[in-house]
């Protein structure tokens, strides 16, 4: 009998140059904030968003490279290890033992806007809808990131593109060579999951990206391209939670379906809907 499913064990290092090595996931953050940079420059000199220096998309780039890390760590450990935070207040530093959460990166992200604009002499919105187009593609590099690290796996499954990752396995890091037989076998075939992590890249990612830089290549009332951010991540979240395995130390809210991504997505949902019905009812470009 012969492994029916694919086992995603990939190195963790993309790159060692003597004692330093350069993990994967530092290189999908290094392309999402590329990707910003380069994006936010062409748009910078469109009639749509003239006003717009290379200067300030830099700027805005950086604090929203520190809105998402610190958000993003801080509402991680409130969302999803409230617990670890009570016993160890100091854990929220520890960066390097993984965890960040999407929800909480978008209320950092929102905060160094909020204070973006003010230093600019901008109004909140403008400064979103300027940025919120180029965000779903750093979002799809960050779940690649989290494919090649085999973490956020989906639930199990038999579609023919189910994967089997390593970490979910029970084996040990150490025992490649024995994972590696036992998954030749077929005997992990029945460990079989949802690529989710892909899900999320190619629709919080890669087609939210195409729909909002659609969107937004012509003029629109103030504040829709953000309420449409916030309504189609919500959704599309939404929808891959039924497929993504909840965090183990969470496991199911209620009902044996409800998790905690869903949780946080409805009020994105909700947040987007209000917010792109009052920007068309205002009418303010």
């Amino acid at each position: 009998m012969q492994a029916k499913y694919p086992l995603i064990n990939i190195d963790p290092v993309a790159i060692s140059i003597g004692p330093l090595d350069i993990h994967w996931y530092g290189v999908m953050y290094l392309l999402a904030f590329l990707s910003f940079w380069m994006i936010g420059n062409h748009r910078a000199v469109k009639q749509t968003w003239q006003g717009w220096s290379k200067q300030e998309v830099s700027d805005v780039l950086f604090y929203g490279m520190l809105g998402v890390i610190a958000g993003g760590r801080i509402g991680y450990m409130l969302f999803y290890g409230f617990d670890l935070l009570v016993q160890s207040p100091l854990a929220i530093f520890k960066v390097w033992d993984g965890g960040m959460s999407f929800h909480g990166g978008l209320l950092g992200v929102i905060v160094a806007m909020a204070w973006f604009a003010r230093r600019t002499g901008r109004s909140f919105w403008q400064v979103a809808d300027f940025a919120a187009p180029m965000v779903p593609l750093g979002l799809a590099f960050g779940r690649v990131g989290n494919f090649i690290g085999g973490e956020l796996w989906g639930r199990l499954t038999d579609v023919p593109w189910a994967m089997i990752f390593a970490k979910s396995t029970g084996f040990r890091p150490q025992d490649t060579a024995a994972l590696n037989e036992t998954w030749r076998s077929g005997a992990l075939d029945h460990l079989a999951r949802h690529p989710s992590q892909l899900y999320q890249a190619g629709l919080e990612g890669l087609a939210l990206f195409i729909i909002l830089m659609w969107y937004s290549a012509r003029p629109r009332p103030r504040a829709a391209v953000s309420g449409l951010f916030l309504l189609g991540y919500g959704l599309f979240r939404l929808f891959v939670e039924f497929f993504r395995q909840p965090d183990e130390h969470l496991g199911f809210l209620a009902m044996e379906w409800l998790t905690m991504g869903m949780l946080l997505s409805l009020p994105m949902i909700a947040a987007g809907l209000i917010i792109t019905l009052f920007a068309y009812r205002s009418g303010t470009q």
